[in-house]
């Protein structure tokens, strides 16, 4: 049996979902971002001690199809552009696409019904986020950043961090630097 779990995004919450299964007595077979699968039917009992618990942990177990779906999406984004130290080499809508098996613009019909943003528009926040992470780490320079998440240039890149962050990429790795210093210091 299949349950999907909204919230879940890191190894932590992974640990957690799995502690409370055990804490019910329920066998899994995977533990993924979003989705977990139990060997066992669950009883209503079950189900909603592990709502409680899961809720109790910030994480919630969702029961309703779009929601659900929304949340494989955005599990799908999460990894591609998070956990994946390579980009999917075809267009991020055929790439959702293929790993949810639904044409993509009942997917984005779907997703903006529920987030109120375009599944594009989420990918960017996202690409964002990992573009911060990557300039804090200083392991690569921008160049690289731009060229490891697929953007066309730099110059692409740095409008869109700047229109989402209002700062520019340079200005805001100066600014973890600083901070960084900063704690050094103290």
């Amino acid at each position: 049996m299949k349950l999907y779990i909204k919230y879940m995004v890191s190894l932590r919450c992974k640990m957690m979902v799995k502690e409370e299964l055990k804490k019910l007595g329920l066998h899994y077979v995977v533990v993924d971002l979003g989705m977990i699968e139990v060997l066992e039917d669950i009883t209503q009992k079950q189900r909603g001690l592990l709502k409680e618990n899961l809720l109790k942990s910030g994480l919630e177990l969702l029961d309703d199809k779009k929601s659900i779906l929304v949340e494989r999406i955005k599990n799908v984004i999460t990894e591609m552009i998070h956990y994946s130290d390579e980009l999917p080499q075809v267009n991020y809508s055929d790439h959702i696409s293929k790993k949810l098996n639904h044409d993509y613009t009942y997917l984005a019909n779907v997703f903006s019904e529920v987030k109120g943003i375009t599944i594009q528009q989420f990918i960017i926040i996202h690409k964002v986020e990992r573009v911060k992470e990557l300039l804090l780490y200083d392991e690569l320079n921008l160049t690289e950043i731009s060229y490891k998440l697929h953007y066309s240039s730099v110059a692409h890149l740095s409008n869109q961090f700047k229109k989402i962050t209002g700062l520019t990429p340079t200005f805001y790795k100066r600014l973890g630097k600083k901070r960084r210093d900063n704690l050094e210091n103290m």
